[in-house]
């Protein structure tokens, strides 16, 4: 079995993966809230490629989410799949990358 780490960083990385994100989760039965509907054996198997299972039975994307400005990992988490994401792998400065 193989483990996929996703990093993604800065706004456009954020925002791209929120899309791979939604469309991993689909492809693999994975509902917004991170429980898994999948009914094909092959997709239900492979769901661990991407995601860890948590103790309560949800599933969490395999991710580190980085931005030096809050607003972006904000904008991931409040995205139909946002609720996925673990909040102690979303890392964000405190500052605005500008300043």
């Amino acid at each position: 079995m193989r483990d996929i780490v996703h990093i993604q960083v800065g706004q456009c990385g954020n925002q791209i993966s929120s899309k791979f994100w939604e469309v991993i989760s689909e492809e693999h039965g994975i509902t917004p809230d991170g429980y898994c509907t999948g009914k094909d054996p092959i997709q239900v198997d492979r769901v661990n490629v991407y995601f860890d299972e948590s103790s309560d039975g949800r599933y969490i994307p395999r991710a580190a989410c980085l931005d030096l400005e809050p607003g972006s990992i904000d904008s991931l988490r409040s995205s139909k799949y946002g609720g996925l994401f673990s909040p102690d792998n979303c890392i964000c400065g405190k500052f605005n990358a500008g300043a």
